[in-house]
C-alpha cells in the first residue's frame, strides 16, 4: 500500500496549482476563441492576476510542476507537425535563406545585448525566440540555461514582447507582402521566414490566399524543426554555468540533450515514416498546444507587473531590433535571390 500512496500522494501535492494552471488555460482559450487574439498571451496575463498564490504552500508544487514538465512535454510534442518530406520539398535556396535568416538574427540578438548590457544567456534566448517560434522557442530555450528569478522574470518578458510583436506582424506582412506584388511562393517565404509564432503565420498567410499559406506553414514548420539543433547547442554552450546552483555549489550533473528534445526528434522521425496516423498527429499537436497553454499559465502565476516592469526598455528594444533584421534579411534575400 505504501508504494501506491506515494504517487497518489503526489498526484494530490500537484493538484492544486495544477488545477489552478488548467482553470486558467481554458479562461484564455475561451476569450480568444469567442473574440480572437493571442491565446497564449491571454493564459499569460490571467495567470499574472493570480500572482498572490505563488507562494501558497498547497499550489506552488503544482505551479511548478506546470511551468516546468508540462513546458517541456509540450515542445517535444512540436515534433507531430513535422516530417522530413516538408522540409525537403522547400528546395535548397529556401532552406538556405530561412537557415541564415534564423543563425543572423541568432547572432544579432547574442551581439547586440551584450551591447544594451544583458547577459550572454538573455541574448540568446531572446535571439532564440525570434528567430524559431516566438514563445514556444523562448520557453524550450530557458528550459536549458541557468535558472534564477532574474531569468525567469526575462523569459516572460519575451513571451510577452514576441507575442505582441508577432500579432503586429500577422496584420503588417501580409500588407508589405501586397505592396511588393510577391508571388504566392516569394509571399510564403516571407511570411513563414519572419513572423514569429505558428498560429500568426497560418493566419498571415491565408489571409493572401490558399497557396501562399500552405507555402508560409512549409516553411515555418521547417523554422520550428530547428529548434532541436538550437537547444542542443545552448543546453551545450551553457551545461557548466547551468550545473551551479544560485549560492554557487555544484548541483546534480543534467543531460546535454534534456528528454523533450529526445521525444521531438522522435515523433518528427516517426512522421517522416509514416507512422504517425493524421489523426493522431492532429491529436498530439493539440495537446502541445494545450500544454503550452497552461505552462504560460503557470509561469503567468509566478510573476508580477511589477516584475515586467523591472526588465526595462532594453528587452523590448532588443526583440524589435531582430524582429526588423529577420524581416529585412529574408526580403533582401528574396530580391537577390537568382
Amino acid at each position: 500500500m505504501a508504494q501506491l500512496g506515494s504517487p497518489l500522494q503526489q498526484l494530490l501535492l500537484f493538484l492544486p496549482g495544477a488545477a489552478l494552471s488548467c482553470v486558467i488555460a481554458m479562461a484564455a482559450t475561451f476569450v480568444s476563441t469567442l473574440h480572437g487574439g493571442p491565446q497564449l498571451l491571454y493564459a499569460l496575463f490571467f495567470g499574472v492576476a493570480f500572482h498572490y498564490l505563488s507562494q501558497d504552500p498547497k499550489a506552488k508544487p503544482g505551479i511548478e510542476f506546470c511551468s516546468r514538465t508540462v513546458l517541456r512535454l509540450g515542445v517535444g510534442l512540436l515534433g507531430a507537425r513535422i516530417t522530413a518530406s516538408q522540409i525537403a520539398g522547400l528546395g535548397w535556396s529556401t532552406a538556405a535563406i530561412v537557415i541564415a535568416a534564423v543563425v543572423t538574427t541568432m547572432l544579432c540578438g547574442s551581439l547586440l545585448g551584450r551591447r544594451l548590457g544583458l547577459t550572454r544567456a538573455q541574448g540568446v534566448l531572446s535571439g532564440g525566440a525570434v528567430a524559431i517560434c516566438g514563445a514556444s522557442a523562448a520557453l524550450a530555450i530557458s528550459s536549458v540555461l541557468p535558472r534564477n528569478k532574474e531569468s525567469e522574470r526575462f523569459t516572460l518578458m519575451v513571451v510577452v514582447t514576441v507575442t505582441v510583436l508577432s500579432t503586429l506582424a500577422m496584420v503588417a506582412y501580409p500588407l508589405i507582402a501586397k505592396v511588393l506584388h510577391l508571388p504566392p511562393e516569394l509571399a510564403g517565404l516571407f511570411i513563414g521566414g519572419t513572423i514569429h509564432d505558428v498560429a500568426q503565420v497560418v493566419g498571415a498567410g491565408y489571409m493572401l490566399n490558399h497557396e501562399t499559406g500552405d507555402y508560409a506553414t512549409i516553411v515555418k514548420l521547417f523554422r520550428v524543426s530547428m529548434l532541436a539543433v538550437v537547444v542542443v547547442m545552448v543546453s551545450s554552450m551553457f551545461k557548466k554555468e547551468r550545473e551551479q546552483s544560485e549560492d554557487g555549489t555544484a548541483v546534480a550533473k543534467q543531460a546535454l540533450v534534456p528528454w523533450f528534445l529526445w521525444v521531438f526528434v522522435a515523433l518528427v522521425a516517426l512522421n517522416s515514416m509514416g507512422g504517425v496516423p493524421v489523426v493522431v498527429q492532429q491529436g498530439l499537436s493539440d495537446v502541445s498546444r494545450i500544454c503550452l497553454v497552461v505552462a504560460i499559465a503557470a509561469l503567468g502565476i509566478k510573476t508580477s507587473f511589477r516584475q515586467l516592469a523591472r526588465a526595462g526598455w532594453k528587452p523590448f528594444t532588443l526583440l524589435l531590433v531582430e524582429t526588423l533584421w529577420m524581416a529585412a534579411f529574408v526580403l533582401a534575400a528574396i530580391y537577390l535571390r537568382p
